[in-house]
């Protein structure tokens, strides 16, 4: 098999997700939710022989793959070296039905032959316990079942099951299909099932893509951007990870390697503004009902959580998997929870303040809903002058940071205006003292006129990438000189090529040494924002070049030959790239 990288299409459902590599093979899965046991590891190496799914096709000379489009249905051609050819189709079922979503844990594959008479063997090889050991299994006459800790898989097929269990190659002169999920029996026709299936999700995504509220340009990029922040959502509780992987280092042989199935309440916040943007509010709603689950009475919360509501995300090294290419080690939990990152308040604040806005939500917030949010905003005020781990999660410092305070006074303004939106005038009153008084000392605080830019922290001196937020928050305008310092300072010193660094100063694993995508994304849409718009889009273009072959992004990318790092699909990137594509987007009025 071929060195693992991240030329890789992502299928879901909002129930669980899994990796495709360009020959058809699922390397990652975790079932039967993101956060679970990757049954399909290969992409970590396992150890032992196995961890994928994968539809092998004899003498493999060249694949194609490319989205169904508008959908997340991932088609891969496979050809071999004497004129055969097979189609394989690959989704995750989702569609309406009976007033509640249909998403079982559930990858379905069709598999058909396109020309010639290509020979192919069908392996699935779930892992257990974390690439530890083969599940024990069953079988019967046209299904496998496999005993997983959490889960009992079962594939479903019209491939001879012999074939399956043992490996065997065969000639594909028809059309088969495979469903590897729940352990139900299929009570009708395999066939029929599929093409359903097949059917109506490709209905699904083609409706919810049709109402989003896209630019004139580059469209491609934002609907399949889109497409993969909704994958991030898990619809049970409204969580909404940062990415669907662990542990693929930032860089080569990093230990910046990290778990991030998690929902990290700014990433996540990150998400929700961007899909409102484009129209998709369903997501707003369902991550609003999270918070209020993880909600304390004081309005205390952490940086993260499990998507089951967990609050304890102890981090362990997972001893049975290599690593993505073998560095390891693999990291099983995140120890950020335990961080104290004071920007989240904003972060939920911001992320709910459409709900009080929107005339189109069946469900609209209200003062209820309001009281709710005033415990954040109050602990956004005691704690904006306290030091955290920040949004880089520094493990080795604590500072008072820039972008923190400011998102704390966000917290406070917004409140202010949600206050004024419900005609609560006191409340109003309240909260718009303390947004002034926030204002008025974090500016104060964050400027340098010695160095003409905003620091990284209050009374700081260095500069870091999320300065370039700041008019985006609101606590400046993009016309005042000093925000326009700030970004000519960030593009002298932290751009490298067309990407940026986050920051340049040595961290607790030394100086970082890829580029973090969104930050990129950020100083692009700071630059159409300070009047450099024609710059700003031709460095968007030269980006939207280093998405993978199927509009993909990582975590980061570096900086010399642009391969992706990180993990992977990453929403903090993909939310970069949806915002600043409808920055800088031509209206729909100039086309027409």
């Amino acid at each position: 098999m071929s060195e693992p990288n991240l030329d890789l299409g992502v299928i879901g459902n909002c129930s669980f997700g899994a990796l495709i590599d360009r020959q058809a093979r699922v390397v990652w899965s975790c079932l039967p939710t993101f956060d679970g046991d990757p049954a399909f590891c290969h992409l970590l190496s396992p150890r032992i022989e196995g961890g994928d799914f994968s539809v092998e096709l004899e003498d493999f000379q060249e694949s194609e793959q490319a989205y169904i489009p508008n959908t997340a249905i991932l088609r891969t051609v496979l050809r071999d070296s004497k004129g055969g050819a097979i189609e394989v189709i690959d989704f995750a079922p989702r569609w309406r039905n009976h007033n509640r979503f249909y998403r079982p844990v559930s990858i379905v594959r069709q598999i058909r032959p396109l020309s010639g008479a290509p020979r192919i063997v069908v392996r699935a090889r779930p892992l257990a316990d974390w690439g530890a050991r083969a599940p024990e299994s069953t079988w019967g006459s046209n299904h496998i079942r496999w005993m997983l800790p959490d889960f009992t898989l079962r594939l479903t097929t019209d491939v001879p099951i012999r074939f399956v269990r043992d490996e065997l190659p065969f000639v594909l002169n028809h059309p088969v299909h495979l469903v590897i999920g729940v352990d139900e029996s299929l009570m009708r026709s395999l066939t029929g099932y599929v093409q359903e299936a097949y059917e109506r999700t490709e209905e699904y995504w083609r409706e919810w893509v049709r109402y989003l509220s896209v630019p004139l340009d580059w469209q491609e990029a934002v609907i399949r951007s889109a497409i993969t922040l909704k994958l991030c959502q898990y619809e049970d509780s409204g969580a909404i990870i940062a990415a669907m992987t662990t542990s693929i280092p930032e860089a080569p042989h990093t230990p910046r390697n990290w778990d991030y199935r998690y929902c990290w309440l700014r990433d996540a916040a990150f998400v929700v503004r961007a899909l409102n943007r484009l129209g998709a509010t369903r997501t707003m709603e369902q991550f609003i009902g999270y918070i209020f689950n993880i909600a304390t009475t004081d309005g205390t919360m952490q940086p993260l959580y499990g998507i089951g509501f967990e609050s304890s995300l102890e981090e362990h090294e997972v001893e049975s998997l290599d690593g993505y290419r073998g560095m390891g080690p693999v990291r099983r939990g995140n120890l950020a929870w335990i961080q104290k990152q004071h920007d989240v308040y904003g972060s939920v604040v911001l992320a709910s303040t459409q709900l009080f806005f929107d005339l189109r939500l069946k469900d609209p917030g209200d003062a209820a809903t309001f009281r709710r949010l005033e415990p954040l905003g109050e602990r956004a005020y005691a704690l904006y002058n306290v030091p955290d781990a920040g949004l880089w999660e520094f493990r080795g410092r604590a500072e008072v940071h820039t972008y923190t305070a400011a998102m704390c006074w966000a917290a406070c303004d917004r409140l202010a205006k949600i206050a004024d939106r419900l005609g609560l005038e006191d409340r109003r009153a309240y909260w718009r003292t303390r947004a002034d008084e926030l204002r008025a000392h974090v500016l104060g605080e964050a400027w340098s006129a010695e160095r003409n830019h905003f620091t990284d922290t209050l009374g700081g001196h260095r500069l870091d990438a999320s300065l370039l937020l700041l008019a985006d928050i609101g606590i400046v305008e993009a016309t005042d000189p000093r925000f326009i310092g700030t970004v000519e300072a960030i593009g002298r010193d932290l751009k490298h090529g067309d990407s940026l660094y986050r920051y340049i100063a040595p961290d607790d694993f030394g100086e970082p040494e890829t580029s973090f995508t969104i930050c990129t994304f950020w100083y692009i849409d700071a630059l159409a924002a300070i009047g450099r718009k024609d710059e700003a889009r031709q460095m968007f273009e030269r980006i939207l070049d280093r998405r993978n072959h199927l509009g993909l992004l990582s975590e980061d990318l570096a900086f010399e030959d642009g391969e992706a790092w990180g993990n992977f699909p990453q929403t903090y990137s993909h939310v970069g790239l949806i915002i600043a594509a409808m920055r800088l987007s031509r209206s729909w009025q100039e086309a027409s």
